[in-house]
């Protein structure tokens, strides 16, 4: 609502001019033609528009899981907790656009991480890298043949200002060609459960058989973030300036929502406008992948609109802490009877607001744990069906030590174990 409400406060007051006429000698003047009545305009206001954007997103289609949306393909999830709030077609092939080159920057963290490469570590541009961009509408660093740009601005070249020129270098720096390094990132986006993903390039240029998922760019900028934090702060950068020439990150929503520090724009002809971004507020963090808009603005203002409704209309609730005891298991020959079996981590649930977070917990363990039981000892897991039906295991961790029970008393449990097994 606040989108439309901007969107229709662009409009001005009315204001009502008069021309002053003074008297002149009358003219004979060749009758004019007759001229059509203009047809009234309608009205525009707050009402006209959110109508035109209801009629909008009826005609654009329902999605399968949360609001509708005007983009062709939706993904939005909460990274904590891998809560889908939002899918449109969210499996379905699409084309990605320079959105693959979160792909590109991925494998380049990686052996940044690794100790391959370092951020002053220098590639040259060969001559296929340099025309890519030239006499064509391609994204580009502006990088120049006889350049050998560092990684640290190729990183900046391909995350803040798309350069497809930046993409190739990268590509042919670490694997010697592009079709090598595609490879390479087809064989990891497998190891990362990107299931639907395929890619022919490093800079997401159109190429038949080239396709990703709104799901599968989600997971891999939750990756991103997790895994590479030391470097994702690349991708808040407004701008770069390169070889005298400075631009601006076409993520315009990295200054006009709070809390959004990431990730990649995209747009080719097939593939329209497409964006995958990542916001975080109050140590929440929400991962949105959309694409198929009409228009950079559309793609903008979209993205602004399901943030606000993911942080305004859903919540995440800790319903277990780091710690708790989930169940207790008998001790076979112990000093005590039973072993508190606790969890390692947060169980943490998303749900709607004001919805109670009310996931179903069970332990699976193989018991009676023989003694003696040092704390810290895992000990089976915990299952856990979230609220909207996906299960996830936790593993589960003896609580406490136990040491084996006396001579006597273990002697005693024997006598009576066999002695009722043969009685029973």
């Amino acid at each position: 609502m606040a989108l439309l409400l901007a969107l229709a406060g662009i409009a001005g007051p009315i204001v009502d001019v008069c021309a002053q006429q003074t008297e002149q000698p009358r003219r004979q003047q060749k009758p004019k033609p007759a001229t059509k009545p203009t047809p009234p305009q309608p009205a525009s206001g707050p009402k006209q528009a959110a109508a035109a954007q209801a009629a909008k997103l009826d005609a654009a289609g329902p999605s399968q899981i949360g609001p509708p949306t005007v983009a062709r393909f939706a993904c939005l999830i909460d990274a904590q907790t891998g809560a889908v709030l939002l899918a449109k077609d969210a499996e379905k092939p699409m084309a990605p656009s320079s959105m693959a080159k979160m792909m590109t920057v991925y494998l380049l963290f990686e052996d940044l991480a690794a100790g391959k490469l370092k951020m002053d570590t220098r590639f040259s541009v060969s001559e296929r890298a340099y025309a890519i961009t030239r006499g064509t509408h391609s994204s580009t660093m502006f990088l120049e043949k006889t350049d050998n740009p560092t990684i640290a601005e190729l990183i900046q070249g391909i995350v803040v200002v798309s350069g497809n020129d930046a993409s190739v270098v990268v590509a042919e720096g670490m694997a010697g060609s592009e079709e090598t390094f595609a490879e390479r990132m087809n064989k990891r986006a497998k190891e990362l459960g990107l299931t639907g993903s395929v890619f022919k390039n490093s800079s997401g240029w159109p190429a038949d058989g080239q396709m990703v998922t709104a799901r599968d760019l989600a997971v891999l900028a939750m990756r991103t973030i997790r895994d590479f934090p030391q470097y994702y702060h690349y991708y808040a950068e407004r701008e770069f300036a390169f070889n005298g020439k400075t631009q601006a990150n076409r993520n315009l929503d990295l200054k006009n929502v709070p809390g959004v520090d990431g990730l990649k724009t995209g747009h080719t002809e097939e593939g329209g406008f497409g964006q995958t971004t990542s916001a975080i507020r109050d140590g929440r963090r929400l991962i949105l992948v959309l694409n198929g808009m009409s228009s950079m603005a559309e793609r903008g203002q979209e993205t602004a609109r399901l943030i606000e409704w993911g942080f305004r209309e859903s919540a995440n609730t800790t319903v277990l802490q780091a710690g708790d005891t989930v169940a207790e298991a008998p001790v076979w020959l112990g000093a005590q009877e039973k072993v508190p079996l606790v969890i390692p981590h947060p169980v943490i649930v998303t749900t709607t607001v004001g919805q109670a977070a009310q996931p179903r917990i069970v332990a699976r363990f193989d018991g009676p744990i023989a003694a003696p039981i040092v704390k810290g000892t895992p000990i089976g897991k915990a299952v856990v069906t979230m609220p909207d039906g996906r299960v996830i295991e936790y593993p589960l961790q003896a609580g406490a030590s136990v040491e084996r029970a006396g001579m006597f008393s273990r002697m005693s449990t024997l006598i009576s174990h066999y002695l009722l097994g043969w009685a029973s």
